[in-house]
């Protein structure tokens, strides 16, 4: 019999801000006494929902179980910062150009929007939730500017279209004097993210998916040809099993020492009346990426995405114990808050209303852990920083393999290498945040 005790269970930092500014959710369903399915997801983010969507459309009347420690939206899938990217973003590069076969990774992302959008025709997802407008690398400086220009010419090696802005267009998109160019890239989805997610699981209602939130799977074990899910209300038992939770994979001893624990920081504007709109200038609607990948994300929402506000995002700490603190917390909104300043001078001082951490697990080489496991237990997890596309992807990969369907998304991640093993403790933690503390100040204004 196999056994996984889970040591640990999803811990947030924080409102999900993009939940907060969206209406109330119905009440949860928890996981309340035995339950049986064919197959069962733990783990309702991009990758969990997708796998679930994709079992839908490849064994329809399956009995499909969807179980989640939190609520859906509540967990990192509503404190990403939305953005659903086609092109290479390697977030270890100088200029996110990848160092693999782009052109493939290229064609998986697209696939993982395709996915996404037919979702939200099919589901009836508002589409201000999933708005292809593309996005911005912002840079401030000549250093960052010469990393958009090098950039702009691997995109062109690959055939793929860019447009370089110069100052006076960013401040008529952002508003914001601060930057000195940006490139502007045609593909990235930019999401709301957590209604894009709530209006999926609204959808796998409505197909029959029972999702079970506020039910935390403390154990997984193996028992004849099924599976017992467990969980502090009651045992599911599912003739198979796909984990999408990402860094909580190590929770459940599956490749541990080989993942790293990264925490992001947000935080978000209250509502802009119309005063302040007028004040800030730009374009209801963009989002920057930095030029420099340590730099600084900032998105501006309009009303159908939640209200007119602006999300400021930036500052990353290594935490193993996937916990992060709330002195990381209070230091990231200390330097979101000069850096917001230092962008819109015309808005200087302003409060914000949330701020939050978001968990990320990356590898040391960049892969995805999206395999089985063994017989029957499959994973969706390690989406490397790149949760929407990544984890869609992954999840859709997931379910075929459970099912036994080959394709370019099962191909591509069953070929990756394992996650390389990390150096052991206390190095680990302190060699990695060194790094990050240089690299944030490197980055400088960008």
């Amino acid at each position: 019999m196999s056994d996984y005790r889970a040591t640990t269970t999803p811990s947030h930092l924080g409102p999900a801000a993009w939940n907060a500014i969206l209406p109330a959710q119905a009440a949860a369903h928890p996981l309340d006494g035995d339950a049986s399915a064919d197959i069962a997801v733990i783990g309702a983010g991009f990758a969990g929902l997708s796998a679930a969507r994709r079992l839908t459309q490849l064994v329809p009347g399956a009995r499909i179980a969807l179980l989640d420690a939190g609520r859906v939206a509540e967990g990192a899938a509503g404190r990403n910062s939305g953005f659903m990217i086609d092109l290479p973003h390697e977030l270890t590069s100088e200029d996110y150009a990848g160092t693999g076969d782009d052109r493939t990774m290229i064609a998986l992302n697209r696939m993982a929007q395709e996915f996404g959008r037919a979702a939200v025709e099919e589901y009836g997802i508002d589409p201000a939730f999933f708005d292809p407008s593309g996005k911005v690398n912002g840079a401030a400086s000549a250093a960052a500017h010469a990393h958009n220009e090098s950039y702009a010419r691997h995109l062109a090696s690959l055939g793929e279209r860019s447009e370089m802005l110069d100052a006076q267009a960013m401040r008529e998109l952002t508003g914001s004097p601060h930057y000195r160019s940006g490139l502007y890239t045609p593909g990235t989805v930019m999401l709301q993210p957590a209604g894009y997610v709530r209006g999926l699981a609204t959808g796998l209602r409505r197909e029959g998916v029972a999702i079970h939130e506020q039910s935390p799977v403390t154990g997984l074990a193996r028992q004849g040809d099924t599976w017992r899910v467990e969980t502090p209300k009651g045992p599911l038992s599912a003739g198979k099993v796909i984990l999408t939770v990402n860094g909580h994979l190590e929770s459940f001893g599956i490749a541990r020492g080989r993942l790293m624990q990264v925490f992001l920081f947000a935080t978000m504007t209250p509502e802009l009346d119309a005063d302040t709109l007028g004040r800030l200038g730009g374009r209801p609607r963009w989002g920057v990426t930095p030029s420099d990948p340590m730099g600084t994300t900032m998105r501006r929402i309009d009303s159908a995405q939640g209200g007119n506000r602006i999300v400021t995002r930036t500052c990353a700490v290594l935490r193993p114990r996937m916990r992060a603190t709330e002195a990381d917390m209070a230091r990231a909104a200390r330097v979101m808050q000069r850096k917001f300043d230092q962008r819109f001078p015309q808005l200087a001082g302003m409060r914000m209303e949330h701020a939050w951490a978001g968990h990320l697990c990356l590898s040391l080489n960049g892969v995805s852990v999206m395999r089985e496991i063994e017989p029957g237990l499959y994973s969706a997890c390690v989406q490397n920083g790149l949760g929407t596309a990544r984890g869609t992807l992954t999840g859709m990969g997931a379910a075929e393999l459970a099912c036994g369907t080959t394709s370019a998304i099962t191909r591509h991640f069953t070929a990756e290498d394992p996650p390389k093993r990390l150096p052991p403790q206390p190095f680990r933690e302190i060699g990695a945040n060194a790094v990050l503390r240089w690299k944030e100040w490197r980055a400088g204004d960008e």
